[in-house]
């Protein structure tokens, strides 16, 4: 039997606790808006937060990095002491989540076997990265986990369910089960419900059932952050026997899972906005890109500027992404940031005259477990499930110590 699902005890807050400001969006969400967060900090002030438990990274390069990784890890260790977070014991958690757009995603807050992922390319991993890892990007995000006591998920995967047998049957008995949350998200988040599911072995079996040419889930959110669990918990087992192995809290993580399938799971471009270049970098992206699909870039001083990008997003991914890499070796004051909406994205170009942003095409989810079990590999930030707004909001934890 497959046992890369496992029923976790997940933690919530007490009752009491200010729901709409104890859940906060990803940390890597509006990373070049400080406003953003200097708002939602303002707002939260010294209220029981997962904001207090998290390191959005707007401010990785204006904190002193150990001092703030120091009170997250303080915080942590309050919130236990003072039973502000609570075990509701062995189970998942059923999410209707409800966007400002009018679309609602369902998912299934689960743990799974780090054991039986990889982001190797060639991989044969039951769970696959979907786009490339940066190994660059794990070190800083392992500073942060490697002395948390719990760990909070932003992390999406995906499986493949086309008769919808197992989220969807769940919700159907949605008022047979205990409902743990029911609150509207802060800062145009939308609302959010959430349900203890207990036969965790009959959802387990049904997943079991999914394996198809060796996959079960592919990351859809948050790859680098199930990448930075996965070292920790390989630091971590080399000290262990192989009874502690078996069982240890920081080799299973804590993940919502959707299926592919959901009505709700709208694929959304990443576009790329590049900080500190000139009409060089444009003119050569013009050389290398193109195709059928008319995009556009945009600068403070041409505006919008008709760009044609190959019709395959995968392929125009890999065009853009490829040349922009190659670039940047030869200019290392080339910036890039990652936006998921068009309005952040000329926002965020606007504020400088030698920015660029390149707007992307949206990736269809046709093929996309077939491409992923072929051993390909999406350029990194293809694709994103849903506006930035409708990214997860860390909610549930589990402890990983």
């Amino acid at each position: 039997m497959i046992k890369t699902v496992k029923a976790p005890h997940i933690l919530l807050p007490k009752k009491g606790v200010d729901m709409s400001r104890y859940a906060v969006i990803a940390c890597d969400q509006f990373t070049s808006n400080l406003d953003y967060w200097n708002s939602l900090s303002e707002y939260i002030g010294d209220e029981v937060s997962t904001f207090h438990m998290i390191y959005p990274e707007a401010y990785l390069e204006n904190t002193n990095n150990d001092e703030y990784i120091r009170d997250i890890n303080s915080n942590i260790s309050k919130y236990l002491k003072n039973n502000d977070l609570v075990d509701i014991g062995e189970c998942f958690v059923l999410v209707e989540r409800l966007t400002t757009y009018g679309v609602r995603r369902l998912g299934l807050v689960i743990s799974i076997d780090l054991e039986d992922y990889s982001y190797e390319k060639g991989n044969k991993a039951l769970i696959k990265a979907s786009e490339a890892t940066i190994v660059e990007r794990i070190p800083p995000r392992l500073k942060i986990r490697k002395d948390a006591e719990v760990e909070l998920p932003h992390v999406l995967v995906l499986f493949d369910d086309p008769q919808k047998t197992i989220v969807e049957k769940l919700y159907e008995k949605r008022n047979e089960l205990e409902k743990v949350y029911d609150f509207e998200l802060n800062k145009d988040g939308g609302h959010i419900r959430g349900y203890k599911v207990t036969n965790t072995n009959e959802v387990i079996e049904k997943f079991n059932k999914l394996v198809k040419n060796g996959l079960l889930f592919i990351v859809g959110d948050g790859n680098h952050s199930l990448a930075t669990a996965k070292a920790h918990w390989d630091q971590i087992k080399v000290n262990l026997s192989e009874s502690e192995k078996e069982n240890h809290p920081a080799r299973y993580a804590l993940v919502e899972a959707n299926n592919l399938y959901d009505d709700g799971i709208i694929f959304e471009p990443i576009h790329r906005v590049l900080f500190n270049v000139d009409d060089k970098f444009e003119n050569g992206l013009r050389k290398v890109v193109d195709g059928d699909y008319i995009s556009f870039t945009f600068s403070k001083k041409d505006g919008k500027k008709p760009l044609k990008m190959p019709k395959n997003a995968p392929m125009a991914y890999l065009t853009v992404q490829s040349f922009i890499d190659e670039y940047m070796k030869s200019h290392p004051e080339i910036k890039i940031d990652f936006i998921h909406d068009e309005d952040e994205l000329i926002n965020v170009a606007s504020k400088s005259d030698s920015s660029l942003a390149i707007a992307m095409p949206a990736l269809t989810k046709e093929d996309l477990f077939d491409y992923l079990a072929k051993d390909k590999v999406l350029p990194r930030k293809s694709f994103s499930m849903g506006h930035a707004n409708e990214k997860r909001y860390y909610l549930e934890a589990k402890r990983i110590k």
